[in-house]
């Protein structure tokens, strides 16, 4: 098809605010899925997302459109996540297309999710269609978030949709302005190949399958490719595109969206954000490709049977080609064994791939308390990058220690304003400015945005339940790494049966160290199970024990088939059996289970 006929679009939007319902809408007024074969989230695939209401992985689809003019268009849409630990995903995706639909709920409003993923399509220059979706519930005030989205983005009246995702009023208008104002493709098929591999997957059958948007040239399955980056050639056994599931074509060319099956066996050999070209006489230069995700969120992950530990790092391999974001190198823990330090972008994407790994692997792990990565000024003027507790030098060795602080954008109505800046305060954060984003009749009801600084630390520990408790769900938060500062913390050591527990380790605040040492032992009591021998449970800071609590030997009665008799025997027994607890005290080893790896995340309840 002619690139002049072809339009690249994603869709992008706050958490629950309909993305998916109205691809759906979408899908079924091109046609492309019958209305029997239709289910709700047609584009969640994974159980995960089904189970949690929410699009983890982005999707890709070719449709095509009939406008008013009889003219034939083909659309390809990528449904993105909507949560602010997928934002990596909606970056890729955006990187794929010319144009988005921003969607935002008639009830809600904008919210701090909606402005991040405006102000990332507008850093990468895409025409944005406002769509206010939702006018179909009862509470739906679609006038006032059209007069949101004017005054606060700067949209045109007449810019901006009225649609439903779930009777599907408006789909057509939609479609028709998608035709209308998103521009075409700028490449053509007589250019030499370059295309940009936007995600990929592993395949037993056909290897490494890519996922890429072709910007100049064309693929057919005559030509020898070659992944830039990597340096790799290969022979494409298929090519082909998503209606959603995969179809295969002959070629692919400038402008559409589409996938190659490599045959490559090794994971490693490609790598998203990579170009791919002709390997005889291809491109020169690569395209920019995407800029490395950050890790924010860090933990250990080993497997409870260590014979699983292959099958882990394989694990490992093939994921991290379908999620890019998802940081892994080896670690060994005195208490574990050998295992992974992994960096994630957030608790929520730590807590999917932990998921997956044992879902999709077969794996059962056991996951480390998160930490955030912290940045050590050595007095010899080195400065040393750790993400665990474990990696943290000697006191006499550091002249500082700085930790990550976010910048905090908190929407939310006016009258709960009073009891964020409570729970900012309490998790060591700052208020930095506060905007209004319309104004009711009652001031208490009026929206604001409200922004604050804080650590990262504090936000990875119940900061979003929090949140929303006290705003009775009404809050939406977003956030953002803004720099390092300088931070007075210490590493809070968990001693059980006199073995330092490495994976229990944590770096607190100094001023509540001996209070979390106390709390920590407290839990680490109910949670670690009874042993035939007494278990001291010990928290200490610097080598210095601050708290202590113990876990009592279960109790065997072995005089219990002593009827009378003399009391020297008596006495024997509880002899023999006080010899023989001493020496397991010695030689035993203390299961400690999942739950108590977690309770460090409940120091503040």
């Amino acid at each position: 098809m002619d690139a002049s006929l072809i339009r690249n679009f994603s869709i992008i939007a706050h958490i629950d605010h309909g993305k998916s319902t109205l691809a759906d809408r979408i899908l079924e007024k091109t046609g492309v899925v019958d209305h029997r074969d239709m289910q709700q989230q047609f584009l969640d695939s994974m159980d995960l997302e089904r189970e949690k209401g929410i699009t983890i992985k982005a999707q890709a689809v070719r449709m095509h459109f009939r406008d008013r003019t009889d003219q034939v268009f083909e659309l390809n849409l990528i449904d993105t996540p909507g949560h602010v630990d997928f934002a990596y995903e909606v970056s890729r995706a955006l990187a794929a297309c010319e144009g988005a639909l921003l969607i935002v709920d008639a009830t809600q409003g904008i919210q701090a999710q909606t402005l991040a993923n405006v102000y990332q399509a507008l850093n990468m220059d895409l025409k944005l269609i406002p769509i206010v979706n939702k006018i179909d519930l009862p509470s739906a005030e679609p006038e006032r978030v059209a007069l949101e989205l004017i005054d606060v983005i700067g949209f045109d009246p007449d810019e901006i949709l009225f649609a439903s995702g779930k009777t599907g009023e408006g789909v057509e208008e939609i479609l028709q302005t998608i035709v209308d104002k998103i521009p075409h493709p700028q490449g053509t098929h007589e250019q030499t190949l370059r295309a940009l591999v936007f995600d990929a997957k592993y395949d037993a059958y056909k290897g490494v399958l890519i996922y890429l948007r072709v910007i100049e040239g064309m693929i057919s399955e005559k030509e020898t490719l070659k992944l830039m980056q990597q340096d790799r050639r290969f022979d494409p056994i298929e090519i082909g595109y998503f209606s959603p599931d995969l179809r295969t074509a002959k070629n692919l060319k400038a402008g559409q969206v589409g996938y190659v099956a490599t045959g490559l066996k090794g994971v490693q050999d490609s790598r998203v954000g990579d170009t791919l070209t002709f390997a005889n006489n291809g491109a020169k230069d690569p395209l920019d490709g995407y800029k490395p995700a950050q890790a924010m969120v860090f933990a250990g992950l080993y497997p409870t049977d260590p014979e699983q530990y292959p099958e882990l790092r394989e694990a490992l391999e093939r994921l991290s080609l379908n999620d890019a974001s998802l940081q892994w190198q080896p670690e060994t823990s005195g208490a574990l064994g050998f295992g992974f330090r992994c960096g994630f972008l957030g608790l929520l994407h730590m807590e999917i791939v932990e998921e997956r790994l044992e879902r999709e692997f077969g794996l059962e792990l056991i996951a480390t308390a998160p930490s955030v990565e912290y940045e050590i000024l050595r007095k010899d003027g080195s400065i040393l990058l750790i993400d665990s507790p474990a990696k943290l030098p000697t006191p006499n060795q550091i002249d500082e220690i700085r930790e990550p602080w976010v910048n905090l954008s908190v929407t939310m109505p006016a009258r709960y304003i009073g009891a964020v800046m409570n729970l900012v305060d309490e998790r060591r954060g700052e208020f930095d400015k506060l905007d209004y984003l319309d104004h009711a009749e009652d001031e208490g009801s009026s929206r604001v945005l409200a922004t604050y600084a804080m650590p990262l630390s504090e936000i990875l520990v119940e900061f979003y339940d929090q949140l929303k408790s006290r705003t009775q769900g009404y809050a939406a938060l977003d956030y953002q790494i803004e720099k390092y500062r300088p931070a007075k913390v210490q590493r809070l050591e968990i001693l059980v049966n006199g073995e330092a527990v490495d994976a229990l380790s944590t770096i607190v605040p100094a001023e509540n160290a001996a209070r979390n040492g106390r709390l920590l032992v407290t839990s680490l009591k109910e949670l670690i199970p009874r042993q035939l021998f007494d278990v001291p449970i010990q928290a200490a800071i610097g080598g210095k024990v601050v708290a202590r609590e113990t876990v009592r030997a279960m109790r065997k009665n072995v005089l219990a088939k002593c009827y009378g008799g003399d009391v020297t025997r008596k006495r024997k027994l509880l002899e023999k059996q006080k010899a023989g607890k001493k020496r397991m005290k010695m030689v035993g080893a203390v299961e400690v289970p999942q739950e108590a790896f977690m309770a460090v995340l409940k120091l503040r309840d």
